[in-house]
């Protein structure tokens, strides 16, 4: 009778059956391409359908974004994995408010919780999504600057800012360590809506693999290293790329939206070869600190859990720059001065 009150509690908690099959179906179709590389069974990867309610939740403007303060929550022992995940919602509420964001901030699903495992959770749910954001909300720096996106690799998250306050932030999977991702500041060069990536098996050797590695929302950062943010699986273990900024497809199509491309003549649709660069696109800073693990985007301190707050640099300027393009404009920014 108790396990038959179980599953039953469970099957309220869920979502209807198909209710987000073509979403998901959509949203989380990269996902097989990961999986075929042979990364693991054991790794985890965001569903992308199921976090983005929470992504997209917005509530007005910044100021009027409440503050939010975060605690530990300790499963109890004697518990089944089953009973561990409901007690989860039995306490904290509804599960499609709680589920997302818990992932977002534990890198856990609730799929692979244990009796004795600690989570951090907010003192409120269901918020503006900005209002657990690691990236401070107003950026003095950037009050003079229309547009810049921050990258930031200690925590595997990435802010953009409109005239110095925050718009949107949301997590990223960097380089790996044997392609780590370039420090520095850098400007969104061309944009592409889909791209085969040159590094896939089947561009390098089509004889050997038809493995193709397809990305969307690509922006680029650096030519002549093929540095691009982009929409693409991501794990929560994290960094996972090639070099690549890989990020959730409703993060990486807005930013596709958002941000602004150089101004050339000549060339062809997106190099630079052959071409003269007037003007330069979006300013973008990778920041941050490389890592090999899941990123701690907290600090656990006695009694309470802190939010590692990203320190964005007092002037974006001084952030040294990732390409020649860069260090062309700054020499040409210093004689107008």
């Amino acid at each position: 009778m108790r396990l038959f009150a179980l599953l039953f509690a469970t099957l309220l908690l869920a979502p209807l059956a198909g209710a987000q099959s073509n979403a998901d179906r959509n949203a989380d179709a990269l996902i097989t391409q990961d999986l075929a590389q042979g990364t693991g069974s054991e790794v985890g990867y965001f569903s992308q359908a199921i976090l983005l309610e929470t992504m997209e939740r917005r509530s007005g403007s910044l100021d009027q974004v409440p503050r939010v303060y975060y605690e530990y929550f300790v499963i109890p022992e004697g518990l089944n994995r089953l009973q561990a995940r409901l007690h989860v919602y039995q306490r904290l509420g509804d599960r499609e408010l709680v589920k997302p964001l818990v992932w977002m901030l534990n890198r856990n699903d609730l799929e692979s919780l244990y009796p004795g495992d600690t989570l951090i959770v907010p003192n409120q749910f269901g918020l503006d999504f900005r209002a657990y954001s690691p990236f401070p909300r107003y950026y003095p720096g950037a009050r003079e600057m229309d547009k810049i996106v921050i990258l930031d690799k200690s925590i595997q998250a990435w802010g953009a800012y409109e005239w110095g306050e925050l718009q949107r932030w949301g997590i990223i999977s960097t380089g790996v360590q044997s392609n780590r991702t370039p420090s520095g500041r850098f400007n969104v060069n061309w944009k592409q809506e889909y791209r085969v990536s040159t590094l896939s098996p089947g561009v390098i050797n089509p004889a050997a693999s038809n493995e193709l590695w397809e990305m969307y929302w690509v922006m680029n950062l650096h030519e002549a290293r093929g540095i691009h943010m982009h929409q693409y699986a991501l794990p929560t273990s994290g960094p996972a790329s090639h070099g690549c900024i890989r990020m959730l497809e409703p993060d990486a199509q807005w930013l596709y939206g958002w941000t602004d491309t150089w101004q050339k003549t000549g060339g062809d649709e997106i190099s630079s070869v052959g071409a003269t660069v007037h003007d330069q696109g979006t300013v973008v800073l990778i920041i941050g600190h490389d890592i090999n693990g899941p990123p701690e985007p907290f600090a656990r301190r006695d009694g309470y859990p802190v939010l590692r707050m990203v320190h964005l640099p007092p002037d974006p300027y001084a952030v040294p720059a990732g390409t020649d393009q860069q260090e062309r404009f700054d020499r040409l920014r210093r004689q107008n001065s």
